[in-house]
């Protein structure tokens, strides 16, 4: 399915996606700039957290929690990585054991570590303020 939404739109994306798409793991693809961390930013607010939200580019990971102190979710940005075989050693596998909404930025990095089970986001930039999106997953 694709849709055309504004940034300011984002927001009502994210609620209609989380809406829609029966998957807790989603990878997010698109260039540098194309607003993969807005959307993730939206949709943790969306699922009821008021966590700072910024993308883990150094850290790899970051994790969101609701309000009460349960675990939301696991925030990953694969960017940095040189090799697929880094995920091993930050654990990737065990995060993906937990209950928690699993988002992941540059998916393509991890290669044949990319679950399965999971809804695929293309986000394209159309101009300064547009996007397309088209998101993709197994029932």
């Amino acid at each position: 399915m694709k849709i055309t939404y504004s940034l300011a739109e984002v927001s009502q994306l994210a609620e209609t996606l989380v809406s829609k798409i029966p998957h807790k793991t989603w990878a997010l693809h698109g260039p540098m700039g194309a607003g993969k961390t807005t959307l993730i930013k939206a949709l943790i607010k969306v699922l009821g957290s008021t966590d700072n939200v910024q993308s883990p580019t150094f850290g790899l990971v970051n994790v969101y929690h609701l309000e009460n102190g349960d675990l939301l979710a696991y925030h990953f940005d694969f960017y940095r990585l040189e090799d697929p075989e880094e995920v091993l050693d930050i654990g990737f596998e065990e995060y993906l054991g937990h209950d928690g909404w699993i988002f992941i930025e540059w998916p393509d990095k991890i290669g044949a570590y990319l679950p399965e089970d999971r809804a695929d986001i293309y986000i394209d930039v159309i101009d300064a303020h547009t996007r397309e999106l088209t998101y993709h997953f197994k029932k």
